[in-house]
């Protein structure tokens, strides 16, 4: 509990901070919305650029069925014979099309392969944005060593702070608890400065680019 001294000095504090307020020292620089330069790339292609630099593996598809096909066909190359996911949405379009490799998760902790949506990437830095609100909540990301995520063309923003704008604009005053920023295969070099992948989360991330507009847009 507060105590009323330091509510006092907190108050005093405030007032004198609103009333001598410094000007800005470079009020040209703090005015812009983006601080990095942009290229000729659209943003499919910059993400194609900064995602697969970061060690993940893209696949683009013209539709929603081309996307399963390519699954299906990744999937026979790899000799995975189930890819888990909670997505209601991806296990509604695999089931509608009668293709049995999606199934829901049952054990996570001895899932292999784990497919998600996501809420957007993020081509600057070539990241996918999860969040607490989705079917697999914060769980999938951490138990699966490969994860695929569903990205379609509607989904692409250009920085973070657009991800940020796209949230809120989805979810409104009622943001997920947890929104995590995906950026390549798990890494760390805490162990003997020796760069190790897969330690903290998933060793291999694929995502697949829709090129067609996400279908669920309602708050979930």
């Amino acid at each position: 509990m507060t105590s009323p001294a330091r509510e006092n000095i907190l108050a005093k504090i405030n007032k004198s901070l609103r009333e001598h307020q410094l000007p800005k020292p470079f009020p040209e620089v703090e005015n812009k919305h983006d601080f990095f330069a942009k290229d000729d790339l659209s943003l499919e292609e910059k993400f194609v650029k900064e995602f697969t630099a970061l060690g993940g593996k893209f696949v683009y598809c013209d539709n929603e069925n081309e996307m399963m096909q390519q699954l299906q066909a990744l999937a026979d190359t790899m000799n995975w014979s189930t890819i888990h996911t909670k997505d209601h949405f991806l296990l509604q379009l695999f089931k509608d099309k009668e293709i049995n490799l999606v199934q829901p998760v049952i054990d996570m902790q001895n899932m292999e392969v784990g497919l998600s949506g996501c809420e957007c990437v993020v081509a600057r830095t070539g990241s996918i944005i999860l969040s607490s609100a989705q079917d697999y909540g914060r769980s999938l990301p951490v138990y699966a060593p490969i994860h695929i995520a569903i990205a379609f063309t509607n989904q692409v923003v250009w920085n973070i702070s657009d991800s940020i704008s796209f949230l809120d604009k989805k979810y409104g005053k009622d943001l997920p608890s947890m929104i995590s920023l995906t950026t390549g295969p798990s890494r760390t070099a805490d162990i003997e400065k020796t760069l190790v992948v897969g330690v903290h989360g998933p060793k291999e991330v694929y995502l697949f680019l829709v090129d067609s507009n996400w279908k669920d847009t309602e708050n979930k």
